[in-house]
C-alpha cells in the first residue's frame, strides 16, 4: 500500500490538475491550529510576478519561498514558509513543477513510473 508521499507524487504525475493536496511530514503549528496538509493551486500569471519561470520550474528555494504563500491554502505567512521541513519543501516543489509539465513530459514520466512499479 503506498504511503502519503507516494500518493501525492502519483497524483502530481497522473493528471494535470489546477490544485493538489500535499501532506506535510512536519505539520505547521499556528496557534491552536495544526496544519497537516497544504492545498496548492496552479499559479496564475500575476502570482508569478517578480519570479523567473525557470527558477520556479527548477524549484529554486527563493522562488518557492516567494510563491508558496501566494498559492497555498491555508495561506502561509513568510515565517511559516521559512520553517518548512526540507522534505516538505521538496514535495511542494515537485507539486509546483507538476503544474508546468507538458503533456509529453507527463507521458514520459508516467511510463518511467510504471516501469519501476513491482509486478504483482
Amino acid at each position: 500500500m503506498p504511503d502519503a508521499t507516494e500518493t501525492a507524487t502519483a497524483e502530481t504525475i497522473a493528471a494535470p490538475s489546477s490544485q493538489i493536496d500535499v501532506p506535510l511530514s512536519e505539520p505547521i503549528q499556528r496557534g491552536e491550529t495544526r496544519i497537516e496538509a497544504l492545498q496548492l493551486r496552479k499559479p496564475k500569471a500575476g502570482e508569478l510576478r517578480g519570479l523567473s519561470l525557470q527558477d520556479v520550474i527548477t524549484s529554486d528555494i527563493t522562488a518557492l519561498l516567494t510563491l508558496i504563500p501566494r498559492i497555498s491554502n491555508p495561506p502561509l505567512v513568510k515565517h511559516e514558509v521559512d520553517q518548512l521541513d526540507p522534505a516538505d519543501l521538496a514535495e511542494i516543489g515537485g507539486a509546483i513543477r507538476g503544474f508546468f509539465m507538458t503533456a509529453s513530459e507527463r507521458k514520459l514520466l508516467e511510463a518511467m513510473v510504471a516501469e519501476q512499479r513491482p509486478s504483482s
